[in-house]
């Protein structure tokens, strides 16, 4: 499989019932929670020296900006199963690759692909998957750097992530 659109990621059916019931959470209870949050600051009084109010709001900020992109990302996504084990980089694959001499292990996709682990993560769409997609075991390449630098790769591996 192959997503070339920018707008689509590849996840899993598990990354995204996953990411589908945080969304729930965060448009539902989380919204409302933050909501008396915010109340309970107000009714404190002086909203320019209430640092529980700025908090609440701050916290407000950052579960819509998750909304949003939870959102977006749900209503692009490619969901299916995971690809298949045939050694062929593309999204969805754990890959372990030489780049610039030094071994790396990282996940090729969305960072929701990752879940909770702390594996690197890769877009198909970045400087270095792009590069490496459709290569295999064996196979060389180079990729431009944002600073412009050429950097070697090799791909050691790619297996299907199993988060």
């Amino acid at each position: 499989m192959s997503t070339t659109d920018a707008s689509v990621a590849w996840l899993t059916q598990e990354a995204y019932d996953r990411l589908k019931a945080e969304l729930d959470h965060l448009s539902g209870t989380g919204r409302i929670e933050v909501v008396r949050k915010i109340e309970e600051a107000r009714s404190e009084g002086d909203l320019k020296e209430n640092g529980g109010y700025h908090a609440a709001k701050e916290e407000q900020g950052k579960i819509e900006a998750r909304i949003r992109h939870l959102t977006d990302l749900l209503r692009d996504a490619h969901v299916g199963e995971a690809p298949a084990d045939d050694g062929i980089v593309e999204a969805g694959m754990l890959v372990v690759a030489k780049v610039a001499g030094d071994e790396e292990k990282f996940v090729l996709g969305s960072r929701e692909i990752a879940g909770e682990t702390d594996l690197q993560v890769f877009s198909e769409k970045s400087p270095l998957g792009a590069a490496i997609h459709g290569m295999k075991a064996g196979e060389k390449g180079t990729y431009k750097a944002p600073s412009g630098k050429d950097i070697a790769v090799e791909i050691i591996s790619a297996k299907p992530f199993r988060g």
